[in-house]
């Protein structure tokens, strides 16, 4: 009988092995959600042996979907693809599910419930043991069971974590629901084997999760090349055929561009009807449109999914009327904080079809349990579509693209005209284009060196030299702020004729307080013609004597304190610094901050390592030395315990020694006596009777009295034996208790 029950318990954990390992495979080998859910569903149908199993996934309003459904030979009727609205299933057992991970198990014919969860409703935290307890069925839940002909069912919540966000908290995404048409038993094995397989589907919707944002991803890309390549790829932008495109990938019908320096206006598609009285003028120059592109230019997006709802656009709504215009996603076109113009993307309004799991009356409360499951169409007409995140974010993205390519193209044109009009305008303009290219190839020096080394003044002396060349100045200087009015040029960079500047300090006199304070705001200062500049005395003076004829001055500042300068020196004439100029080393500043911070960082990591070796040598030393004061303290100790333990044992001893001296005394002097008395019978009856003869030769009589006496004095000898050993041990006890004395003391 053992051996047929355990038979029968390795079937059965072999067959839950089988069944974990079919479905593990099956999500590693198949990255569709519906197809891992339909082979579950009929995997565990298969193994329980239920009449149907189904994956029940709930909306985000609390209602569901029946997405996936195992029936065995039509026992139940079929649920999959019904929709089960949000009162089916009450909040606060939604919340059991999610917080507890609650399990249910209800058998209708008992009018009982098992409610097992898995982590405690409170806390939250797992439960050591998966404990089941059963209470009475809801008489509703009981009719619900019963209408739609089940007996028995099983219901396991499926949640769903976030893999890119570790740290949120999981949310309730479905049910594994098992249903029987008769009364069945579930067991804690089957029980324990249905949440094995509900944390596997978790897993594999994790997965989808993951390879529906790739390929969201990849589709935005896609979308964002072709669009790039039809802005980008020919000298005339096909803004047609880019903004039909842009309408196509996100879902409308409709959608306009305007530009507001040309005030050019793009459509495709459904557009609203202007009235008599807008006719002369387009949507974006309505005051109301106006006044919200005063708000959008810093950056806001307005993604209205039904613009008859919206409280801003009543005045406008009856222009979309004639059109199935529903929801716009209005978003501003900027470039480097420059508004440029608007695209407008139009949604029509759809349709909605829903099916039901019978019909529930809006009207009436849900106060009676659903009596009917037959499925029901529920046709919602002229519904508003909502915007998603991940459509704002393509179409930000894909408005970008737009302002880039008109800036470019506006960008273009004024090269066009510049050269059409004034040739010198156009060098100057080509000059602007190769400065920028040059910034950009200085930058990246800059960067590169600021990673392939950690000496910062050697970085800074790249920029100077770089800078130099590119403004082509007589000296390019970095002067380093050390206290609150001093300071000493650190690296420089100038013309062989030019005297060295390298560690001048500046005089106290020529850099006041308020000069740091106007630096440390981000002031640039542009001296074009130290002549005739507005200068004190001493600055004007201090300028001269270096044969400076104009610099131009740019602050470095570390967060909330001001580092140093970087300044240009102008030393045969006067300069007049134009904007990108000073643009030009502002930026190259703050290319110097990251390279002393760089530094810095690294400076900081080896203080800090030093310093933590060299405490980590104290430290080790502190253990040495508390090791050895330990050694000495237990040697200490165990010696001071040997001598109270010798002390105690010679004290134990000494009682029981001098008892047995003192006896053997009494003894020795009363077994003389007797020896004497023996002597005096001896004496006195020389011939005893028989008995005594015979006991006196059997015990050696003669013997005994010579041995006796002998054997007395042995036993005194070795008593005070003893005695001498047990004075030793006190001796040394109390040798081992006497206290260390200084030396002070012995000299007294």
């Amino acid at each position: 009988m053992k051996f047929t029950e355990y038979s029968h318990d390795l079937e059965t954990r072999i067959a839950e092995e089988s069944l974990l390992h079919r479905i593990t495979t099956r999500i590693r080998q198949s990255l569709e959600l519906k197809e891992i859910l339909t082979t579950s569903v009929a995997e565990i149908r298969g193994f329980l042996g239920t009449d149907r199993v189904m994956v029940y996934q709930f909306d985000s309003d609390g209602s569901g979907e029946v997405v996936a459904e195992s029936i065995h030979k039509q026992q139940l009727p079929s649920l999959l693809g019904l929709h089960f609205p949000a009162s089916d299933i009450p909040q606060e057992a939604r919340d059991l599910f999610l917080r507890a991970r609650q399990r249910s198990i209800v058998n209708v014919a008992s009018g009982r419930i098992g409610l097992s969860p898995l982590d405690s409703p409170e806390t939250g935290k797992s439960l050591s043991n998966e404990n089941l307890y059963y209470r009475a069925v809801d008489p509703c839940h009981i009719q619900y069971l019963t209408a739609m002909g089940v007996q028995s069912s099983l219901v396991v919540p499926i949640l769903h974590h976030d893999p890119k966000e570790q740290s949120a908290k999981p949310r309730l995404w479905g049910l594994l629901v098992s249903h029987h048409s008769t009364p069945r038993t579930v067991g804690k094995p089957e029980l324990q084997l249905v949440q094995q397989v509900a944390d596997q589907i978790s897993v594999a919707i994790a997965q989808s999760y993951l390879l529906n944002q790739v390929r969201a991803e990849q589709e935005r890309e896609a979308i964002t090349n072709r669009l790039t390549t039809l802005l980008h790829a020919s000298p005339t932008i096909q803004f047609q055929t880019a903004l039909e495109a842009t309408i196509a990938a996100l879902d409308g019908i409709g959608g306009r561009i305007y530009i507001e320096q040309s005030a050019e206006l793009y459509t495709w598609g459904d557009q609203p009807i202007l009235s008599e009285g807008l006719a002369n003028i387009v949507l974006e120059q309505h005051p109301l449109w106006q006044d919200w592109m005063v708000e959008c230019k810093t950056g806001n997006i307005w993604a209205i999914n039904d613009l008859y709802k919206e409280p801003h656009w009543q005045e406008l709504a009856p222009l979309f009327q004639p059109t199935k215009i529903r929801g716009m996603l209005i978003i501003p076109l900027s470039y480097r904080q420059t508004f440029i113009g608007i695209l407008t993307i139009f949604r029509p309004e759809f349709d909605r079809e829903i099916l039901w799991a019978g019909h529930r009356d809006p009207n009436e409360q849900q106060r009676l349990p659903q009596l009917s499951f037959a499925a029901w169409l529920e046709q919602k007409k002229g519904q508003a579509p909502e915007w998603k995140p991940e459509e704002i974010s393509i179409g930000r993205a894909l408005a970008d693209q737009f302002a880039i390519a008109i800036q470019q193209q506006q960008m273009y044109h004024e090269v066009r005209m510049l050269n059409a009009n004034l040739k010198s305008l156009v060098e100057e303009r080509t000059a602007q284009l190769q400065q920028a290219l040059d910034l950009t190839r200085i930058v990246k020096q800059v960067s590169d060196q600021i990673r392939s080394n950690l000496d910062y003044k050697l970085t800074l002396q790249t920029l100077v030299q770089e800078v130099r060349k590119l403004l082509k100045t007589d000296r390019v200087l970095i002067y380093k702020i050390l206290g609150e009015l001093e300071g000493e040029v650190i690296v420089e960079d100038a013309g062989s004729n030019l005297r060295s500047l390298l560690g001048m300090k500046t005089p106290l006199e020529c850099f006041p307080e308020e000069s740091a304070r106007l630096y440390l705001r981000g002031r640039v200062r542009a001296i074009n013609n130290t002549t005739s500049e507005d200068l004190t005395p001493c600055h004007r003076e201090f300028l001269l004597s270096l044969q400076i004829k104009a610099n131009l001055i740019v602050p470095i500042k570390m967060g909330t304190q001001l580092w140093g300068l970087i300044i240009a020196h102008e030393c045969f004439a006067p300069r007049n610094w134009r904007d990108a100029e000073m643009d030009l080393l502002q930026h190259l500043a703050d290319e110097a901050v990251l390279a002393i911070q760089h530094a810095q960082l690294y400076e900081t990591s080896l203080a800090a390592e030093s310093a933590a070796t060299a405490q980590a040598e104290q430290l080790a030393q502190a253990l040495e030395q508390i090791k050895n004061t330990q050694a000495q303290l237990i040697k200490s100790e165990k010696m001071s315990s040997l001598g109270l333990w010798a002390l105690g044992v010679a004290h134990e001893i000494k009682n029981p020694v001098n008892y047995i001296s003192t006896s053997l005394s009494d003894i020795s002097y009363s077994t003389q006596k007797l020896l004497e008395m023996l002597r005096l019978y001896q004496l006195h009856y020389p011939e005893p009777d028989g008995e005594i003869s015979d006991r006196a030769q059997s015990i050696n009589l003669h013997f005994l009295i010579n041995k006796l006496p002998k054997i007395l004095l042995s036993m005194k000898l070795q008593v005070e034996r003893i005695n001498s050993m047990m004075l030793s041990l006190r001796n040394f006890s109390y040798e081992d208790a006497i206290p260390m004395k200084s030396a002070e003391d012995y000299r007294e």
